[in-house]
């Protein structure tokens, strides 16, 4: 229980501590999505009845999130997770009728072009957004002046800087850190398109810690010893980091 009432913090994340905890981790699929998003809103402009696309929504929670504190009309677009399953996730949490859930690959979204006034993505934009071509194609799906916004593990440095992946993170995550780019990596990515204004992009404060308190959240709240082991290895990656590489980006533009 104790590991759980620290996912609770109403000095930083006032709006994310109203939501239980157990329910959070239950919908698990990443590190605190509710913090990263809270954290990544500050930078948007989300409004009452704007449409936004929650791209990589996984089991629903930052979608859900969305349309309670902000009330958006949400698409949750995830490629993993059954529509069917996470519309349940939505029904149970009164949203049923301001989110629709979509399974979509982020290369191939099934969606009217100009069609959202935002796009949001909260731990995914690692997975499908690292290639020169995708931010272009996203844009295609948001209207003139949108705004996109996501939350995606970074690096302190570039690994093609330091020439190699430190060994506590490759032991954990393996080749997959080569897309946790730094958020000057990011800025620069979306800026040199001349196709957004990038309004921030900057590395969540304390974002290891914050990682930290989840995984160890985690790890309390499975009763299964072989589940509680899979999370040492996170644990002991950011215990041994302790800032010095590991952090999440958080990265915000208009469309021009």
């Amino acid at each position: 229980m104790t590991a759980l009432n620290e996912l609770v913090r109403p000095d930083r994340y006032p709006r994310s501590s109203q939501y239980d905890p157990a329910w959070l981790l239950d919908l698990d699929m990443g590190p605190n999505p509710l913090w990263l998003l809270e954290d990544l809103a500050h930078d948007l402009d989300l409004r009452p009845g704007m449409r936004v696309l929650d791209l990589g929504s996984g089991k629903g929670a930052t979608s859900v999130f969305l349309a309670r504190e902000y009330g958006v009309e949400v698409v949750a677009a995830d490629l993993w997770i059954a529509p069917e399953q996470v519309a349940r996730v939505f029904a149970e949490a009164g949203v049923g009728d301001q989110v629709e859930a979509v399974r979509a690959e982020a290369h191939a979204l099934p969606f009217e072009e100009q069609s959202f006034d935002a796009i949001v993505s909260v731990d995914a934009f690692e997975y499908f957004g690292t290639a020169d071509n995708f931010l272009p194609y996203l844009l295609r799906f948001l209207r003139p002046g949108g705004q996109l916004g996501m939350a995606t593990p970074a690096m302190t440095r570039e690994i093609r800087e330091l020439g190699m992946i430190p060994s506590h993170i490759k032991e954990v995550v393996g080749w997959e850190a080569i897309a946790w780019h730094t958020a000057e990596w990011w800025r620069f990515q979306w800026d040199i398109t001349e196709l957004v204004k990038v309004t921030s992009a900057r590395l969540q404060p304390d974002a290891w810690q914050d990682w930290l308190l989840w995984a160890r959240a985690r790890a309390g709240a499975e009763h299964d010893p072989d589940r509680q082991s899979a999370n040492q290895p996170v644990i002991d990656m950011l215990t041994t980091d302790r800032g010095e590489f590991l952090s999440f980006a958080l990265v915000t533009a208009h469309k021009n």
